[in-house]
C-alpha cells in the first residue's frame, strides 16, 4: 500500500514532495496509535497549503473520514474570539489609534504622531512570543522583557528607542488572542492526534499549542531542503534592466503554458516587477491566482481618496486640486479643463491664490468651479473625533459622485471595509472607544487613512482555474509547480542574509525570542532549495536597475552557478520580423496658415528652425507649463524683471531718493514687494535671495556709472509695443527704456545669463534678433539698443549693439522676405541642427530622432 499510495500522491510530479511524504506518516500513525482521523487535527504553516493538503489526502485514502488540516489561526476562529479596547487587533488603522493612546499614558502624546507607528511595528513584531505565554503568566513574562528591553538603553539619547520597546511589551502582555482558546480553552479536548508540520521558521504559539497538547502531539518539519535531492532543470536569463525582466519573465511563463506545464509558479520577490509581469500576463488573457496581491494604497481607489484628502488641505498646492477635480464625476471635464489652463497661465501654485480675479477673462463655468471646489474643501476643515471624520468623508465622497464608484470596484468596497466608512455602526464598534474619541486636524486624520491603506493588501478577484499562482517565495514550500518563474534574482532582491526587520538590538531580539539574522539566513536558504527543485526553475538577473546602478546577481545565484547547476538560457520572447520604415525630415507648406502678429521669440523660432515656427506658432502647438515645479534661474529671472520694473518706477515717481541710500532702501523694498506679488515660496527661493544682495549691488552701482558716462534717465519699463509691418503686426514688451540727453531712445533688454553668452548676441548684428525687432517696434529713426547683463556674483554689464540701425533694417527686410515666400507656399523644412534641437518641444513632432541618416 505505500508504494501504491505514493504513486497516487505523486501524480503529476517528477517526485512526491515533502507534504506527500508526511501525509504518509500520517496516514500510518493514525493507524498505528488507532485514532479515529476525524479526531485527528494537523496544523500547517501557512492558509495556502490547508487545500493542498486536503486535496492530497483525498488522493491518498479516497474513503473514510479526513483529518482536520488547519493554521493555528483558523482552528483558533472557532471560539468566536472578539477582541477589546486594549488588545492588538492587528489592523493598521485600530492599531494606530490604541497605539496613541498607550503614548498619550506614558507622557508621550507630543511625540505620538511620530512613534505611533513604531509603537505599532514592535507590538506587532512581539506579539507571537506575547501569544505563546498562557494568559496567566503574561505579566511575569512582560516583567521580565521589559528588563531585558530596556538593558543598555539607560542613556538620554535612547530614551525613545526605549520608551517604544516598554510600550510594545506592555501592549503585546496586555493583549488576549484568538490563540488563546488553544492554550487555555476547550478547543483542543476533542483532539486524540495533533500533528504540527513547521515550515522554514517555528512558529512560538503552534509549539505552545503542542506542548499543551503533551504526548497527543507530534510535531514534523516540511522543510527537507538539507537532504540529498537534486535540483530540476535551472535555466538563468539576464535582463538589461527592470522593463526588460518583466518581459522575459512574463515570456518565461507564456512558454510554459504553450508546453502544458501549469499551474505555474511565478514568486513575488519584487512587488513592483511582480505587477508588471502581471499586467503583461492579464493582457493575454492568462487566468491568475495572487496569494500576494498589492499594497492597496496603489489602487485606484485608494487614489481617488488620497487625491481628495490631499486637495482639502489648507496648504493644498493648485496642482492637487486641479488633480482631484480631474477625477471627480461632479466636476465637468471641460470647466476642469478650462480651468487648468488659466491656472497654468497664471503659474499661480497655491491653491488659496486662485481666485477668479487673478485669473482674469470674462468670468465662466470655471469660476463657479473654484467656488464650488472651494465649498467642498470648507467641509474638512474643522478638527473633529475619527468618526466624524469618516462622516464627513463619506459624504464628500457622497457629494462629488465618488462614491458609487468605490462600491462597484472590489478594491473600492476592501477600501470602505478597511477604513470603516459604512454608515452601519455594527461595522465598526471601535468607534465608541475612548482612543477614537479624540479630536485631530486633517493632516493626522489623512496620515492615519494613509497608514492604513499602505498596510493593507488587496487580492484581485480569480477568474477560474488559474494557470498561474502568484505567491511569496517562503509559501512555496510544501507545494509542487510544473514551473517556477523566479523574477529579481538580483543581490538587492534577494538577499541571502536578510535585515531582521525592527530596531531591536542583538541582544533583544536573542532575550526575546525574535529570530536572529542567521535564523532568516536559514530560513531563505532553506525556501530557496526547496524552489530549486521544483521540475524547471527559471531565474531572472538584471544587470542594471532604473537608475543605471550595476547589480550583480545574488549570492544564491553565484552558488548555484558555482555548483554547476545553471544552464544559459536563450531569450523567450519571440522575434518579429519588422520593416525598415525610416522618417524623413518634414518640410510642410504653411502658405494656408498667415500669421496676424509676430513677436521677437516668435521670429527667432522661424530663422533658428522653420518647422519649429510652424508646429509652435502657426499651428499653436506648445508644452503644458507645470504649476509645482521647481524654482530655477527662469523664476529668478521673472522676479527680477518685476523687481527691477518696480524699483524704476518707484525711483521717477520719488526723485529725491535718488542718493544710493534712497536707491538702496526702494530696490530693497521691489524686491519685497516682487516676492509677495509672485508668491514665491520661501524656502525654494532661498538659495536666489542669498545671492541677491551682490546682485542688487551690482546693479546699482552700474546704473550709476551708465547715468554718469550717458546722461541717461529711465524713460519707461515693461511697455507693450506694436507696429504694422506689411501683412502682419509686430508686438512686443520691452524690458526698459531710457532717454538719453540727445532725446534719442535707448532699448535695454535684462538678461541673467553668461556675459560670454550676451556678448556673443552682439558679435554679428544680422544673427541678433531681439534688440533689432526691438529697434523695429519703436518708429525712431536713431537709437540705441543694449542689453543689461546682471549677473549673479554682483557684476552687471551694459553690453550695447553698437549697429543697431543695420541690424534693424536688416531684421525687417527679412520678415517680409521670409512671409512673402511662406504666403507663397515656400515649405518650411525642419533643420535639425546646433543646440536649438536639445530644448525644442516640437522634436516629438518632427521626428528628428528617427530621419534616415
Amino acid at each position: 500500500m505505500p508504494a501504491a499510495a505514493m504513486d497516487v500522491i505523486a501524480a503529476g510530479d517528477t517526485s512526491p514532495g515533502p507534504l506527500a511524504a508526511l501525509l504518509l506518516r500520517l496516514h500510518e500513525l493514525i493507524g498505528a496509535r488507532g485514532v479515529h482521523p476525524a479526531r485527528a487535527v494537523v496544523l500547517v504553516p501557512y492558509a495556502q497549503l490547508m487545500a493542498s493538503a486536503r486535496t492530497a489526502w483525498a488522493a491518498l485514502v479516497p474513503d473514510g473520514f479526513a483529518p482536520r488540516f488547519e493554521t493555528t489561526l483558523n482552528l483558533a476562529a472557532r471560539s468566536g474570539f472578539h477582541g477589546g479596547v486594549e488588545d492588538l487587533a492587528f489592523e493598521r488603522g485600530l492599531d494606530l489609534l490604541a497605539a496613541r493612546h498607550w503614548l498619550e499614558r506614558a507622557g508621550l502624546a507630543r511625540l505620538a504622531a511620530v512613534l505611533a507607528p513604531r509603537v505599532v511595528d514592535a507590538a506587532w513584531q512581539v506579539a507571537a512570543q506575547a501569544a505563546a505565554v498562557h494568559p496567566e503568566a503574561r505579566a511575569a513574562w512582560a516583567e521580565r522583557a521589559q528588563a531585558v528591553a530596556s538593558s543598555g538603553l539607560d542613556h538620554p539619547v535612547l530614551a525613545m528607542e526605549a520608551a517604544v520597546a516598554r510600550i510594545a511589551i506592555a501592549w503585546a502582555a496586555a493583549s488576549s488572542y484568538a490563540t488563546d482558546a488553544l492554550l487555555a480553552g476547550p478547543l483542543l479536548h476533542d483532539v486524540d492526534l495533533l500533528v504540527v508540520i513547521e515550515g522554514l521558521q517555528p512558529d512560538p504559539v503552534t509549539r505552545a499549542v503542542a506542548a499543551r497538547a503533551g504526548p497527543r502531539a507530534v510535531t514534523w518539519s516540511l522543510d527537507d531542503s538539507e537532504s540529498e535531492v537534486a535540483p530540476g532543470e535551472i535555466v538563468l536569463h539576464h535582463a538589461a534592466d527592470p522593463a526588460d525582466e518583466a518581459e522575459i519573465a512574463a515570456a518565461c511563463v507564456l512558454r510554459h503554458l504553450e508546453a502544458r506545464r501549469a499551474p505555474v509558479a511565478l514568486a513575488a520577490i519584487d512587488r513592483v516587477l511582480t505587477r508588471r509581469v502581471r499586467a503583461m500576463l492579464v493582457a493575454r488573457g492568462v487566468v491568475l491566482r495572487d496569494e500576494t496581491g498589492w499594497k492597496l494604497s496603489t489602487t485606484r481607489a485608494a487614489a481617488r481618496v488620497m487625491a481628495l484628502l490631499s486637495a482639502c488641505a489648507w496648504d493644498a498646492g493648485s496642482d492637487a486640486v486641479i488633480d482631484w477635480l480631474k477625477n471627480t464625476p461632479a466636476a465637468a471635464p471641460a470647466t476642469v479643463q478650462a480651468l487648468e489652463r488659466r491656472v497654468r497661465r497664471a503659474g499661480l501654485r497655491s491653491w488659496s491664490a486662485v481666485t477668479p480675479a487673478r485669473l482674469g477673462g470674462e468670468p465662466g463655468g470655471w469660476s463657479a468651479l473654484i467656488e464650488q471646489a472651494n465649498g467642498w474643501r470648507e467641509r474638512m476643515r474643522q478638527p473633529r473625533p475619527l468618526a466624524g471624520w469618516l462622516d464627513t468623508l463619506r459624504d464628500l465622497l457622497q457629494t462629488v459622485q465618488l462614491w458609487d464608484l468605490l462600491e462597484a470596484d472590489s478594491a473600492g468596497a476592501q477600501l470602505v471595509s478597511e477604513l470603516g466608512l459604512s454608515e452601519d455602526p455594527a461595522l465598526r464598534p471601535w468607534a465608541q472607544w475612548p482612543q477614537a474619541q479624540r479630536r485631530m486636524g486633517l493632516a493626522e486624520f489623512t496620515g492615519w487613512v494613509n497608514e492604513t491603506l499602505e498596510a493593507g493588501s488587496f487580492l484581485p478577484d480569480r477568474g477560474g482555474q488559474e494557470e498561474v499562482v502568484v505567491l511569496p517565495f517562503s509559501q512555496l514550500l510544501g507545494r509542487r509547480f510544473a514551473a517556477l518563474v523566479v523574477p529579481g534574482c538580483d543581490e538587492v532582491r534577494l538577499d541571502a542574509a536578510p535585515e531582521p526587520p525592527g530596531d531591536w538590538t542583538t541582544a533583544q531580539r536573542e532575550a526575546l525570542g525574535l529570530p536572529q539574522r542567521e535564523q532568516l539566513a536559514r530560513a531563505v536558504r532553506g525556501g530557496w532549495r526547496h524552489a530549486m527543485r521544483m521540475p524547471r526553475v527559471d531565474l531572472l538577473v538584471r544587470r542594471c536597475d532604473d537608475s543605471g546602478e550595476p547589480l550583480l546577481p545574488s549570492p544564491l545565484v553565484q552558488e548555484l552557478a558555482l555548483a554547476g547547476f545553471l544552464q544559459e538560457g536563450d531569450d523567450p520572447r519571440a522575434a518579429r520580423a519588422l520593416v525598415a520604415a525610416a522618417v524623413t525630415a518634414p518640410a510642410p507648406d504653411a502658405a494656408g496658415l498667415p500669421l496676424a502678429q509676430l513677436s521677437a521669440s516668435a521670429y527667432e523660432d522661424l530663422r533658428r528652425c522653420p518647422y519649429r515656427f510652424h508646429a509652435l506658432r502657426q499651428l499653436g502647438l506648445h508644452e503644458a507649463d507645470e504649476i509645482d515645479a521647481d524654482l530655477d534661474k527662469r523664476d529668478f529671472g521673472n522676479w527680477l524683471h518685476e523687481v527691477l520694473l518696480r524699483f524704476h518706477l518707484a525711483l521717477q515717481a520719488h526723485p529725491g531718493e535718488a542718493d544710493p541710500a534712497g536707491r538702496l532702501r526702494l530696490i530693497d523694498e521691489a524686491a519685497d514687494q516682487a516676492s509677495r506679488s509672485l508668491l514665491l515660496p520661501e524656502g525654494e527661493f532661498l538659495p536666489f535671495a542669498a545671492a541677491w544682495p551682490q546682485v542688487r549691488d551690482g546693479y546699482l552701482q552700474a546704473l550709476a556709472t551708465f547715468e554718469a558716462d550717458h546722461g541717461a534717465r529711465f524713460d519707461s519699463a515693461e511697455s507693450e509695443h506694436e507696429i504694422q509691418l506689411g501683412p502682419v503686426r509686430l508686438v512686443g514688451r520691452i524690458d526698459r527704456i531710457d532717454r538719453l540727453p540727445d532725446g534719442r531712445r535707448m532699448v535695454m533688454d535684462y538678461k541673467t545669463e553668461s556675459d560670454t553668452v550676451t556678448a556673443a548676441r552682439v558679435k554679428n548684428p544680422s544673427e541678433d534678433t531681439q534688440l533689432a525687432f526691438y529697434a523695429a517696434l519703436l518708429e525712431d529713426d536713431t537709437l540705441r539698443a543694449a542689453y543689461v547683463n546682471v549677473g549673479e556674483r554682483g557684476i552687471t554689464r551694459v553690453i550695447e549693439q553698437e549697429q543697431v540701425h543695420e541690424a534693424r533694417d536688416a531684421l525687417v527686410e527679412g520678415i517680409l522676405h521670409d512671409l512673402s515666400r511662406i504666403a507663397g507656399g515656400a515649405p518650411l523644412p525642419a533643420l535639425g541642427e546646433g543646440q536649438v534641437c536639445e530644448w525644442c518641444a516640437a522634436r516629438g513632432l518632427c521626428r528628428k530622432d528617427f530621419w534616415v541618416a
